[in-house]
């Protein structure tokens, strides 16, 4: 009897050692730029849930290079690192580097850009917004302004794309043009602007020369359509009480920029919320061996604009 209970206490302290031990280990959190304000704000979470969990993690940016991507991921695999937390650039250039992840048995959990099912990797959840549903509602509140300013919907509507790639370029833009297709009066120009400010502008400008009347605008971030804002204030061709701009993101420029009258709204998909949920499953997941009830946990993103932004901050 003695031994027995001698044996349960070892296999106790065991798995006690091994639990600690897990707790303990290092997390990699790899995404895009900090020159995005979304993936800062998304950084911050990922360490402000670290640090509440009281365990450590290594957050390296890869300057949107697809290949400096890789080789982080390739590092933190060498480095033995408990889970990743990964934001793809583009979510097909990173699937080797997954490949590498399930092989090496290293948990992964995707935010904000989630890799197709059609790809074959193993991923342990997705956490992000349903950019679809965003780009949807954006091109909703869109169309009924324009309808309150012409009496109909009609006008002339630019949209910035995003990076060329990325999956929520893609669904926002998918869910911005399905709506946009059901109003033949409606035209829509789109060009990317690469999820940068200062390519918004560029693009922007472009488009006040070849275009010669227009009505509203879209970014797919709110870096693209501040910088489109620059240009068309810089431009003094635009009424910004008539124009409708629109981001994505609600970056404090944005919040600020719909308070003072310029923006007219923007687009909060809950880039903390995001992130701290999906490294709080990664984390219960190898601490604890909790699964996430769902593979796919999606946020639905939320039109901002100054009758509603008070109460929202």
């Amino acid at each position: 009897m003695r031994k027995l209970m001698v044996a349960v206490l070892v296999v106790a302290c065991l798995f006690g050692s091994m639990a600690r031990a897990a707790e303990n280990r290092e997390y990699g959190l790899s995404f895009p730029t900090l020159a995005n304000i979304f993936f800062a704000t998304l950084q911050e979470a990922v360490e402000r849930k670290a640090e509440e969990l009281n365990v450590n993690i290594v957050s390296l940016e890869a300057n949107n290079e697809v290949a400096r991507q890789i080789s982080i991921v390739e590092d933190m695999i060498v480095q033995g690192k408990a889970g990743l937390l990964l934001v793809p650039i583009e979510t097909d250039a990173v699937v080797p580097a997954v490949e590498k992840l399930n092989a090496a048995g290293i948990p992964v959990v995707t935010v904000d850009r989630r890799i197709s099912p059609e790809f074959g990797v193993k991923v342990l959840a997705h956490v992000g917004a349903d950019n679809v549903i965003g780009g949807e509602n954006a091109a909703k509140f869109i169309v009924d302004r324009l309808t309150k300013l012409h009496g109909e919907p009609k006008g002339t509507v630019i949209e910035l794309y995003g990076f060329v790639g990325s999956g929520p370029a893609i669904d926002r833009s998918e869910g911005f043009q399905r709506i946009m297709k059901q109003y033949p009066n409606i035209e829509v120009k789109t060009q990317t602007a690469q999820f940068m400010r200062d390519e918004g502008m560029r693009v922007m400008e472009d488009f006040i020369v070849s275009t010669p009347r227009i009505d509203a605008v879209f970014g797919a971030n709110d870096e693209m359509v501040m910088g489109a804002i620059e240009a068309m204030q810089a431009s003094g061709k635009f009424d910004f009480s008539k124009l409708i701009t629109v981001g994505f993101d609600a970056i404090d420029d944005a919040l600020q920029s719909i308070r003072d009258g310029v923006l007219t709204g923007t687009i909060e998909q809950f880039p903390g919320k995001q992130a701290s949920q999906g490294f709080e499953v990664l984390y219960s997941f190898v601490a604890k061996g909790d699964k996430p009830a769902s593979e796919v946990i999606l946020i639905e993103p939320q039109v901002v604009h100054k009758g509603n932004i008070d109460e929202l901050y």
